[in-house]
């Protein structure tokens, strides 16, 4: 409509200068556009559905405790100098020798490979749990309980026992009925179970899984030598588990009219001077396995071992401990044993009295219907603005209508 009242040259002007004010905003809304599909820019991303995306092999990262640690074979880091005695070989799949004080990995076999981890379970199912139950109090045995098989200790359904008690049990005979029992104490055998696998990721034992609290041969239930060393090294510093760990004999009572005697099965306590604990374990699957701690001249060393031949595990564990002890400070360490996972620290409150900041989304970024809505707006106000000014420019020329 203004074509109908402006001379053709004021015609053309205006149209020039809605042209250029129309290339404006359609850049404008151009960006606009992309910013609004592009959520990238506020730090979204929304992967395709259905692909499965997997980092760079650069990417990934090293193996828990250093990157020597991801290897298959023995690992060891000998001086330049050849002044210290050479690794025993031992008959062992997977075996770790640490310093349980500095953390460090002395020398190791396939620390990280994943295999059956037998009766040393019981050493996480111990840890997990003696910070939660009462050792005074008494747990019933339930079917579930009496049924495994072997029971080791002979629970009685429906008889009362003490928590003190089946923990020696569990350590000292590896009592798989008492490894049930004490999980089910914890609330049920699920609640159990729950406790014993976030202790272990708690410790970042990432390569353990945890199915039967007795550690049974079960599906999908793994450890590794690296994760029974973490174990080990939390176990070290719970005095009441080295308690019931360290134990050689002792009654437990199975009903009102009957008792047994329980013989620690560890014979590294009795045989090797400085012996602190330990755990063994064997099913046919598994093979032997083994944790032995030992203590000398205020050094503390952890060795582990996995999928062993049967009853070679103790001596196997002695020459580990020999050669540890001998090189200790004397050879540069394959890796380290990881601390646990810290708890993140909680968020800050905001200040008092600022309802309206807490109230808000923590990502507050305008989606595509505001960014749309601003962009319409924008164009609205920038024709209305040439319209103005040009008809104040027709208003203030000769000629023009007054």
């Amino acid at each position: 409509m203004l074509g109908c009242f402006a001379p053709r040259s004021a015609r053309a002007a205006a149209g020039a200068v809605l042209a250029t004010a129309v290339t404006a905003v359609t850049a404008v809304v151009a960006v606009v556009a992309v910013v609004a599909v592009a959520p990238a820019a506020a730090g979204v991303t929304f992967p395709s559905a259905g692909a499965a995306s997997s980092p760079p092999a650069s990417a990934l990262p090293a193996a828990v405790g250093g990157a020597q640690l991801a290897g298959r074979g023995v690992i060891v880091n000998y001086p330049s100098s050849g002044s210290v005695p050479r690794l025993p070989g031992v008959k062992a799949s997977a075996f770790v020798i640490a310093d349980a004080g500095t953390g460090q990995v002395l020398a190791a076999r396939d620390p990280h490979g994943r295999y059956r981890p037998a009766s040393t379970l019981k050493m996480l199912t111990a840890i997990s749990l003696i910070p939660v139950l009462n050792p005074d109090a008494t747990v019933v045995a339930t079917k579930q309980a009496v049924s495994v098989s072997p029971n080791i200790v002979g629970l009685l359904p429906g008889h009362a026992y003490k928590i003190s008690d089946l923990f020696t049990a569990l350590l000292t005979i590896s009592a798989n009925d008492a490894a049930v029992a004490l999980a089910q104490a914890a609330g049920s055998f699920s609640q159990g179970m729950a406790a014993i696998n976030a202790e272990a990721r708690h410790l970042q034992a990432d390569d353990t899984v945890a199915v039967q609290p007795n550690g049974l041969d079960a599906p999908g239930q793994r450890t590794s030598a690296y994760d029974l060393a973490l174990i080990a090294r939390r176990a070290l510093q719970m005095p009441a588990f080295l308690r019931y760990d360290r134990v050689i004999t002792a009654k437990f009572p199975v009903s009102a009219k009957k008792s047994v005697t329980l013989y620690n099965q560890n014979s590294l306590l009795t045989s090797y001077p400085g012996a602190v604990g330990g755990k063994i374990g064997w099913t046919a699957a598994a093979g032997a396995t083994y944790v032995g701690m030992a203590r000398r001249n205020g050094v503390t060393l952890i060795v582990t071992l996995l999928h062993c031949p049967a009853l070679t595990e103790i001596d196997a564990a002695r020459s580990l401990l020999n050669w540890g002890f001998a090189v200790d400070g004397k050879v540069r360490p394959v890796g380290t044993l990881v601390g646990p996972q810290q708890p993140p620290a909680p968020a800050p409150a905001p200040p008092a009295g600022d309802h309206a900041a807490a109230a808000r989304p923590a990502s507050a970024a305008p989606g595509p219907s505001m960014l749309a809505t601003a962009g319409f707006c924008g164009v609205v106000l920038l024709v209305a603005g040439v319209g103005f000014a040009y008809s104040r420019r027709q208003r203030s020329s000769p000629g023009s209508p007054g």
